[in-house]
């Protein structure tokens, strides 16, 4: 497809510039053209700038039924006057799991039906007033805007900005329309009956796909027919053919969705073609509801333009009626025709590039290759320490854990990284650094936290490996003090992780946020003990200086994958909403705690200095 892409765009080029060269007459229309996109293209930009914002959330919490779906559908489409952009949200909120796929096609089936919106508005008003005396104003304050350093500012000035361009493309277009006069006819070339009907069909499929932009064609056509260059049922072709073009930005917009994604994109491809066709063969019963709706709606019998508002309405509309009743149907033949694909153990499973398109979504499969990461990071864990990771998942107390530690002496953890993790911790970094481009305030510090809780995980594998060779070969030690100390090590690691799994468990957030704290506290209370401890097993020569230094230092690399599970479980697990440094004041005072408990180990530290170790001692 990129392929075909850039072969047609040089083509494209050099024809456009041959047909300005040779035609003068042309440059209005074709600049018309391009203010017109330019606008679509900023005012695009500024509905984005609201992204993680109201669009969003409206999106996600207006999807539970296909009635909602649709309405969202045709609000979104005539408030942005962007079906693409509806669309591509839709593809990549669907691609990050936070809507169905039937609420997707909703979203879509409505999306088609706002549309409509566009043209009554630019045929009923647009053609019949000086639209550049509204285009300035808006111009004027739209830019100014746009150079505020608030972004919800420079969001607005997008959208006035947009507007302004949309308008003034159109009294571009319309005023390039009445110099040609009568040196353009298509009329001319226009074969009659269904032949004619095809070809121009096809014209506006392809104008569509050139410019990506319905609406734009549909103002190419609605300007050209009120000058008279196009013939009525030529117009009504071309509205079908920009109706069929649009599909093809969500069929781009799916190539870097997961499967998700590109079931709806086939399914609004389905949709359109199947508009489209019904069109064409019930034309003369669409024309007759015209002509009659016409004159219910006062509309005269020559005001083409609006007759033509009219048919794009009542085609989307039956498009709609004939779908919906289907949509189970529908759902259940996309699933067979893309059928989810055997995902690698190796490679991402959530990340994709439509999810891109709104911060919202881009967070959403972010956290959830993360916490697939986090489950493979432990899983590396478990085995270095050990331990068998089905066995401790399912729940066995830790002290019954089937001990593998004599063929975990055999386990290379940097294999096993650099075969199961790293790559999928390259990609989700790599994904978060493109994702922030587009990502601001709550999305963005979200973004941040999960690339902390990604590094958090691989300190934590780098922890266990540099622990794992004296941990392995001590707890198999002859010296028994040895043996306990660090099998007691180990235990604090999985104590750890059982208690994450819990706080999983909890729905609480304050609650959550408490056990966590509570094994950071239980984590420092060992740390501080077993300082004590050490100490104790070299004055009592239990231990060598030797086995000393390993333990002080492995003791340390303890700590660090505690501490660094913690976060990471902070970051993942613990209340996505709202920024981890909002401590509550419950919090606070468990940390106040956590200093005074310190300061009582380090007088029991203290007076244990003064005294005789108890005999048998161990960490």
């Amino acid at each position: 497809m990129e392929l075909l892409k850039r072969m047609l765009f040089p083509v494209i080029m050099l024809l456009l510039a041959f047909s300005l060269w040779s035609s003068p007459q042309l440059q209005q229309i074709a600049a018309g053209v391009a203010i017109f996109l330019f606008g679509m293209l900023s005012l695009e930009r500024g509905f984005q700038s609201f992204s993680g914002g109201l669009i969003e959330r409206v999106l996600q919490r207006s999807t539970n039924t296909t009635g909602k779906a649709l309405l969202f559908g045709v609000a979104a489409t005539t408030l942005m006057q962007s079906s693409s952009l509806v669309s591509v949200l839709s593809i990549s909120f669907l691609s990050a799991g936070l809507i169905n796929l039937g609420a997707g096609l909703g979203v879509i089936f409505g999306a088609n039906l706002g549309t409509t919106t566009g043209a009554w508005l630019i045929a009923g008003f647009g053609l019949d007033i000086n639209l550049s005396q509204l285009a300035m104003p808006m111009l004027v304050f739209g830019v100014m805007l746009l150079f505020q350093p608030n972004q919800s500012r420079a969001g607005i000035g997008h959208i006035l900005a947009g507007m302004g361009f949309l308008f003034l493309g159109i009294d571009y277009m319309k005023d390039g329309f009445a110099t040609l006069q009568g040196s353009l006819d298509l009329s001319t070339i226009s074969p009659q009956g269904i032949a004619g009907l095809l070809l121009f069909t096809l014209f506006g499929i392809i104008a569509t796909v050139v410019m990506q932009s319905s609406h734009a064609t549909l103002v190419l056509t609605l300007t050209a027919l009120a000058a008279g260059h196009v013939q009525y049922m030529d117009a009504l072709a071309l509205a079908i053919g920009a109706n069929v073009g649009t599909t093809v930005t969500a069929v781009l917009g799916s190539l870097g969705a997961n499967t998700a994604g590109k079931r709806l994109a086939l399914g609004h491809l389905l949709f359109n073609l199947l508009t489209g066709v019904v069109a064409l063969v019930l034309m003369p019963v669409l024309l007759w509801l015209v002509e009659h709706l016409s004159v219910l709606l006062g509309i005269g019998a020559d005001n083409y333009t609006l007759k033509l508002a009219l048919f794009h309405t009542l085609f989307n509309l039956l498009g709609v009626m004939l779908m919906v009743p289907q949509l189970p149907r529908l759902q259940g033949w996309l699933l067979r025709l893309v059928p989810e694909r055997p995902a690698s153990r190796m490679q991402p499973q959530y990340l994709n590039q439509s999810a891109m398109e709104s911060p919202s979504a881009a967070v959403a499969v972010t956290r959830s290759e993360s916490i697939r990461l986090y489950a493979l990071s432990t899983d590396l864990v478990l085995q270095g320490l050990g331990w068998q990771a089905d066995e401790f998942h399912r729940g066995q107390p830790i002290a019954l854990l089937s001990d593998q530690s004599h063929s975990a002496i055999h386990t290379n953890l940097q294999q096993l990284y650099e075969q199961q993790v790293k790559g999928i911790y390259s990609a989700i970094i790599s994904f978060i650094s493109s994702a922030r481009e587009k990502a601001s305030g709550r999305q963005d510090e979200q973004l941040r936290e999960l690339r902390a809780a990604d590094h958090y995980l691989i300190e934590a594998i780098k922890g266990v490996k540099h622990l794992q060779r004296n941990l392995l070969f001590y707890i198999h030690s002859e010296n028994p003090d040895m043996a306990q100390a660090y099998q007691q090590l180990r235990q604090q690691i999985g104590d750890v992780l059982r208690a994450i799994q819990q706080v999983r468990q909890i729905d609480d957030v304050v609650e959550s946020r408490l056990a966590l704290d509570h094994q950071l506290l239980l984590t420092e209370r060992e740390r501080e003990q077993s300082d004590s401890l050490i100490e104790g097993l070299i004055r009592t020569r239990k231990i060598s200086a030797e086995m000393a230094t390993s333990l002080m230092t492995d003791k340390g690399y303890c700590q660090e994958v505690c501490r660094a599970l913690i976060q990471a479980a902070r970051y993942l697990f613990i209340d996505e909403q709202s920024p981890q440094g909002d401590t509550p004041e419950s919090l606070q005072l468990e940390h106040a705690d956590l200093s005074a408990i310190n300061k009582q180990l380090e007088q029991q530290r203290s007076d244990e200095d003064t005294a005789t170790p108890p005999p048998e001692q161990g960490l």
